[in-house]
This record gives structure tokens, C-alpha cells and sequence, in this order.
């Protein structure tokens, strides 16, 4: 492995009832609060409620930034930057999934920057600092509520882009998996496909000894594959809940990827797709990691591959070369993220061939070249894309 520093600032309060720790954790930074949510479900469970309860406990004056969008836009940042310049905002919570997490990170450090916040998305201005902000869970499967990462979309120009500061870790982070008991079947299997992506993506790199890592990021995956089909049918099991709940924090908090990089062409691949369709991210994921894998499998790579597939997959290789043993291993994590309900073709959201080429054309849009465990042009993008319809 490489040499590496691990640091994570963020405060991470799990479990049941963890949410009356709010107000004492707010406290410190002031009494200016926006609270930043999308589609109100927040308010049909009860959570909205709660959070309201433990703020006035300090005497905090709210105010509220609601309807951000499942791939949150960079319209709905500005709005929120807007509010927290003209109302002196001293703290912000993001209440919600990966989606209101990531658009809360974008309004923090926007808020103290006079730069359109559209430009340090893009990286042409740097991010300097940001105002406070925490985090209620109420959704498993990004893992932003422990990272600095970010997603945001500008619809006007089709493009998706992540990116992330030093300044864009929550202060702390309250997940109670009581609070995703009420989530859809749908988004459920959405996220644990995300996670799971997560953790693949970790994992195929190029470093040499990362003999813990790769037994972290098997573990983790074996136990969301084992607790998934249970959660789905059981949704409001506690102990279900609260393994995938953490198994997304886990997946997307550094600690995976100490001394090496990851891939994330598959990443860049649904960040185009969404970008132009709009469609949900872990639906794309669960498109397009299989045929990203078997676009880039090869001879030499080949153990890699088959790694997983006997670990995580149980695959037997006996009499099989390494490439037949990884393509079945390919093979059952598509059977098992269609056993969830997990889409499989572009097709299940109506994309056809018509706009591979616009699509490809957002995988470059940065750079000519993506991926680490190997590397991708554009030519690659549409191949993959062909073979996902």
C-alpha cells in the first residue's frame, strides 16, 4: 500500500433515540439555523417534528430551505447560499439522504465564498472555508453524512459533477435507523446497490498489499448481501436497518481506502447518464457496474476479479480459468442485485441508443481519460453504454 494519512472530523452519533442529541450539539455555533430537506417526507414521519422540538430547546431561529431534488441541483444551492448571506446563518442541518447531505455541503461553502458555488463544483475556484453544518439520516446509502464528498447536477447545461473540500465534513452526523423505516421499497434497494458500488469501486485498483483493506471491503459487502433480501422483507427490523445503516457509512468514509485509490469510472459513467436523464443513481449503478466490469476484464486483471468472486460470491473455481471464474462472480452480483429488484438495462428507464453519444461525450467533459484500475476514453464510454441498453 502507499503511504497515507487518515483523518475524519466528523462526529458520527448512531442508534436508537440519538436524535435528543441535537440541540447540545448545535449549540456551540449559534442560534441562526437553516435547515435544509427535500420532499417532505421528513414531515409524514415525524422527524421534521422531532429536529423542531430539539432546536427550540436552544432558542434557535429557523429558517428552512425545502425541495431538493434526489440529484440535487446547482439552482437549488444558490437559492440556499441567498438565504444563508442575507439571513447571517450560523449553522446549517441537512435532514435527509445522501442528496440533501450533498446539497447542504455546497450551500456551507458557498455561503462564505463570493464565487458562484458552480465554479469550485467544477474546480475553477478553490473552496476556502465553510459555515458549520451536521446531519440527520434519514437514508442509507450515499455515505456523505461522513465525508466531504458532494454530487451536484446543472440541468441547464447537463452536467454532474462531484467534488469535495477539506471544509466540507459534517461537524457530527446522527443516523437512528429508526428514521429509514418509513423509506420506500425502492429507494431501500437503490441504496444498498450505492453501497455496495461504493465498496466495488474501492476495490479494484491497482496498489499491491491491501491484504486489510480487501477483507474489509469483502466483509462489508458479504454482510449487505446476507442482510439485504431480510431487510426487504422485514423493513421496519431494527437490527437490519441499523447493519445497513452503517455498512453505508462505512462504505464511503476513507477508512476503506486508507494508502490507495480507488476506480470510479463507473461513477463518472451514471454521472453522465443521471445528468441527461435524471434518473435515480443507484438504479444506474446497478446498470452499469456489470458491464463496466466486463468491459475492462482481461487476462492480466483476471485475478482480481476472481478474488472477489470466490470470497464475496462463493464462486468454485475448480477446473476454471481465472476469467471464466471472475465472469460468474460478474454474473451473480447482477442475478443478486436483480433478486432485490435492482433494474438491469438502461432500458428499464426508457434510454436507448439515441443519446449514447451525448452521454459519452459528459464521461470526458473534465478530462479524455477516467478510471484508475484502468483507464477509459470515450470510445470505451459508448461500448459500455451499448452493452447496458
Amino acid at each position: 500500500m502507499e503511504n497515507f494519512v487518515y483523518q475524519n472530523p466528523t462526529k458520527l452519533i448512531f442508534g436508537k433515540g440519538q436524535l435528543d442529541k441535537l440541540s447540545d450539539e448545535i449549540k456551540p455555533y449559534g442560534k441562526r439555523v437553516l435547515i435544509v430537506y427535500g420532499g417532505g417526507s421528513i414531515k409524514r414521519n415525524g422527524v421534521y417534528d422531532n429536529v423542531i422540538n430539539e432546536l427550540g430547546k436552544i432558542g434557535a431561529e429557523v429558517f428552512e430551505l425545502s425541495g431538493v431534488e434526489p440529484n440535487p441541483r446547482i439552482t437549488t444551492v444558490r437559492k440556499g447560499v441567498e438565504i444563508c448571506k442575507n439571513e447571517a446563518i450560523e449553522f446549517l442541518l441537512a435532514v435527509g439522504g445522501g442528496s440533501t447531505i450533498d446539497c447542504t455541503k455546497a450551500i456551507a461553502v458557498g455561503a462564505t465564498t463570493e464565487a458562484d458555488m458552480w465554479d469550485v463544483v467544477t474546480k475553477k475556484v478553490k473552496a476556502e472555508s465553510a459555515l458549520p453544518f451536521g446531519t440527520v439520516l434519514t437514508l442509507a446509502a450515499t455515505g456523505s453524512e461522513m465525508n466531504a464528498g458532494s454530487v451536484i447536477t446543472n440541468w441547464e447545461t447537463n452536467e454532474k459533477h462531484g467534488w469535495g473540500s477539506p471544509f466540507s465534513f459534517p461537524r457530527f452526523s446522527i443516523l437512528d435507523p429508526v428514521h429509514t423505516f418509513s423509506v420506500p421499497r425502492d429507494q431501500t434497494i437503490y441504496g444498498i446497490v450505492d453501497m455496495m458500488s461504493h465498496v466495488l469501486e474501492h476495490y479494484f485498483h491497482q496498489t499491491p498489499n491491501t491484504a486489510i483493506q480487501d477483507r474489509w471491503c469483502e466483509g462489508i459487502l458479504l454482510t449487505i448481501i446476507e442482510t439485504a433480501p431480510k431487510l426487504l422483507g422485514q423493513p421496519d427490523n431494527y437490527d437490519y436497518r441499523s447493519t445497513v445503516m452503517l455498512g453505508g457509512t462505512l462504505a464511503l468514509n476513507n477508512m476503506l481506502n486508507m494508502g490507495y485509490q480507488g476506480d470510479w469510472a463507473t461513477h463518472n459513467l451514471e454521472h453522465a447518464v443521471s445528468a441527461v436523464h435524471d434518473i435515480p443513481h443507484g438504479g444506474g449503478l446497478a446498470i452499469l457496474f456489470p458491464n463496466w466490469m466486463k468491459h475492462v476484464l482481461d487476462e492480466e486483471n483476471a485475478p482480481r476479479f476472481k478474488q472477489l468472486a470466490i470470497r464475496v460470491f462463493g464462486v468454485d473455481a475448480t477446473g476454471k480459468s481465472d476469467k471464466e471464474v471472475a465472469l460468474e462472480g460478474i454474473d451473480r452480483l447482477s442475478d443478486f442485485w436483480s433478486s432485490i429488484g435492482a433494474p438491469s438495462t438502461l432500458a428499464d428507464y426508457n434510454i436507448d441508443e439515441s443519446s449514447i453519444d451525448v452521454m459519452a461525450e459528459k464521461t470526458v467533459i473534465a478530462r479524455p481519460e477516467f478510471g484508475v484500475y484502468k483507464r477509459l476514453n470515450k470510445q470505451d464510454s459508448v461500448e459500455i453504454f451499448k452493452a447496458s441498453l
